[in-house]
């Protein structure tokens, strides 16, 4: 039998054009995001050995976590329909 607790659901699904969309985000947030998250990664160093972010770091990491969240709020509810619309469909299950 396989172990399932280190399996964890995607947290996207495929479009009709074959991208990959987060759940609870649109296409275009999705891209958004992504490129959010790239440019957070992307650092310059300074003649005195200070790294710091390029652009606006702070606005870009405010729209990150914007939709971050709605993205992780609308997966946590899609997860829990599925598992809620999983465990009625067991028979064994003593619901009380």
């Amino acid at each position: 039998m396989t172990d399932q607790r280190h399996i964890a659901p995607r947290r996207y699904f495929v479009d009709a054009q074959g991208h990959r969309v987060l759940i609870g985000l649109s296409p275009e947030e999705t891209a958004e995001f992504e490129a959010l998250d790239l440019a957070s990664t992307e650092t310059v160093q300074f003649a005195s050995g200070i790294h710091a972010r390029k652009g606006a770091a702070a606005e870009g990491e405010v729209r990150w976590l914007e939709l971050y969240s709605k993205h992780e709020g609308a997966w946590r509810a899609w997860i829990a329909q599925s598992q809620a619309g999983r465990a009625q469909g067991l028979g064994f299950v003593n619901y009380v």
